[in-house]
Parts: C-alpha cells; structure tokens; sequence
C-alpha cells in the first residue's frame, strides 16, 4: 500500500498516514513524503519510506501528463512531434484552482444594465490557472444553473477543468432537479452548492437549515465521489460564522465540508476563520480586486498564517472573479460596484512572497 505525502511536516494527513502504516498487518505499506523531516518519522516506526527532493529537474510531459522527473532526461532529442523548451531560471508550479467564479458573469446590484459579463477562456489560461468552481451569486434568477452548467461544459471542451455549485445565495436552495443532493450526484460538473450566510442580501439561514444543507452536500459527495462542498457567501452581518460553529456543535458534519469564503471582510470574520480553522474546518479568502485591495489582503492573509494552529493547509484563496462587488453605504443603498479579475491571485502569491513567505507556503493557498 503507497501513501504520498507531499508536504515534509508532520499535520493530520501525515499522522493519519503514520497510524495506519503502523498498524497494517497484512499489507507492507510504502511512504513518498516531500522531504527528510518526515521521512525520519516514518523510518523511527520501521516504514519503507522515500523522500523526493525537487530543484533543478527534466521533466518528461505526454499528452499533458507529467510522466517522468530526474536529474537529466536523454533520448528524446530528435524524435518526431518531440519539442524541448529551455526553462533555464524559471519556477514550474502547478497550475492554480480558483475556487470562487461567477463563470456566467455575476448579477448587477445596480439593475439589469450592471450584470458583469461572462468569463473567457483566456482570462484564465494567461493568469496561470487552469482549475475553476463556478457559481451564482446575488442573482440566481437571470444567471440560471442551466447556463452555469452550460458554461462549465463550454470551458472543459476548450481544456481547462471547469466544475460547478448548484444554487445561489438563498435559502432554500434553488436547483435543476429539485434537491441538492440529487443535482450533486446526477449533473458530473456539480461538487457542492452555494448559499449565504450573514449577509442583508441572504435568506439568514439558520444552523439547522445549513446541517440539513450540509448533510445533503456530503452524502451526495459520498455517492458521486466528489467534494460534496457547502461554499458560504459570508457578509458583515452580526451572525458572522456563528451558524457555522451550530453546525459543528449540534451535529456530526464534518467541518470539511464547511467552506465559508470572503473571509477577510472584518477583522471578527478572520479571528472567527482563524477558530473555524482550529477546530478543523477551512476558510477561503478573496484576493482583492484592485492593486491597493490585493496588497491589503496579502497582509492580513500573511497575518492570519501567522497565527498558533492556522496553517495554510487548512487556507484556501480564490478571486471572486466576474463577480460584482458593490459598496454600500451606511443605509444599505449600493453607491458604486466594479467586479473582479482572477490576475489578482497571482499577484496576491507574488506579494506573499516578497513579503517572506516561502512560495512552497504560498502555493498551497491556490494548489
């Protein structure tokens, strides 16, 4: 039995890894870890262990596989269809997953004529990302789940890898066939649903409406074999991630399947993150969308990854992208809105970086 372990410090996955391994009595079980810190903890217990270490590499690509990693690769020069590109000074990353995209263009708080248009292809391939969840916002009415599904199918012909939520921001959910748990399981791009939750422009759900709704997502999840993900739109409003903190108190779903997103939109809402994160759960904050916005919330993402027990395995980061983002004065009344570009995530690793933290860090944010 292989297990591969890409990080090189000791969380819960390793640890989990670790038990098992240990108490394997028929199988001989095999470790890939990302490093020699891990890779010792595993030898102290007897385990078959290797750890990979990447710097300057070849690499070997087959119809868009990674098939082969080493030192030096040889043999190929000269064949037919066989191309060779000099890296020399270059970073090789993953391709980023944007988790937040209003795919369809997000509605217009301003009226009809302020609808955000929809997404293109090149907008994501020329930011570095090739992995987006779309989904509705405010508007779950005029950008319908057919054309969201519609778009996604559209973006994973063009080659991208595109998958989507049912429903919008309100409560109860809005769906294509009349129950979440079906449309999760029934329609291939779907791997959760949407709802939000503190904010003036939700349906307030309470924390026994989001265990019903989480319940539904993870079961449907287990029968699918995806996420089974319940993405909450949270606002400024008083509740914060109380409802949250409801369901993990009064019910046996897993915070795994929690993931609350703009999270640094108040300091009470990242100190709630920050807790949600302890107790095991995960939290999704917006790049910005301004270069003044994307600086801010690098600095607070950096903050937040600073703190005892946040690790930036349990933070993800997402651009919001297409959506709108109005600004609403003290009456609630919208005095402005502009909407996002996924160029800021990027960015938003760039300065993460610059500002200390290790890239390896960093990229677990949109890996």
């Amino acid at each position: 039995v292989m297990h591969i372990l890409p990080m090189n410090k000791m969380s819960g996955a390793e640890k989990m890894a670790l038990l098992m391994c240990s108490n394997f009595k028929k199988y001989q079980p095999i470790v890939v870890c990302g490093g020699e810190s891990l890779k010792k903890a595993f030898d102290d217990k007897g385990i078959d262990t290797y750890a990979l270490s990447f710097g300057k590499k070849d690499l070997l690509i087959v119809d868009e596989k990674i098939c082969r990693i080493a030192e030096k690769i040889t043999g190929y020069e000269g064949l037919p269809d066989v191309e060779t590109f000099d890296l020399e000074g270059k970073i090789l990353t993953p391709g980023y997953i944007d988790l937040h995209v209003h795919i369809t263009g997000g509605g217009g708080e301003q009226g009809p004529a302020s609808r955000v248009p929809e997404s293109q292809l090149s907008v994501f391939t020329t930011n570095g990302i090739t992995t987006v969840v779309g989904l509705l916002g405010t508007d779950g009415i005029t950008r319908s789940i057919e054309n969201l599904v519609a778009k996604a199918r559209a973006l994973n012909d063009e080659g991208i890898t595109a998958y989507t939520l049912t429903s919008a921001y309100g409560y109860p959910p809005t769906t294509l066939t009349g129950s979440v748990e079906k449309d999760i399981m029934m329609i291939p791009p779907m791997v959760g649903v949407k709802v939000a939750v503190s904010d003036h422009r939700s349906s307030n759900p309470t924390g026994e409406d989001l265990i019903a709704l989480a319940t539904a997502a993870r079961r449907a999840g287990l029968l699918s074999n995806t996420a089974g993900i319940v993405t909450m739109h949270m606002g400024s409003g008083k509740g914060r991630l109380e409802p949250i903190f409801y369901v993990l108190d009064h019910s046996d779903v897993s915070p795994k399947n929690l993931l609350p997103t703009h999270m640094l939109r108040t300091p009470e809402l990242i100190d709630d993150g920050a807790e949600l994160v302890r107790r095991g759960g995960y939290m999704d904050c917006t790049a910005g969308c301004t270069p003044d916005e994307m600086e801010q919330n690098a600095a607070l993402i950096l903050e937040l990854l600073g703190r005892e027990g946040v690790s930036a395995d349990h933070v993800t980061m997402s651009s919001d992208a297409f959506g709108s983002q109005p600004r609403f004065n003290e009456r609630g009344e919208c005095i402005g809105l502009t909407y996002a570009s996924p160029k800021y995530l990027h960015q938003t690793i760039q300065s993460l970086v610059r500002r200390g933290l290790p890239l390896e860090e960093a990229l677990k944010l949109l890996t």
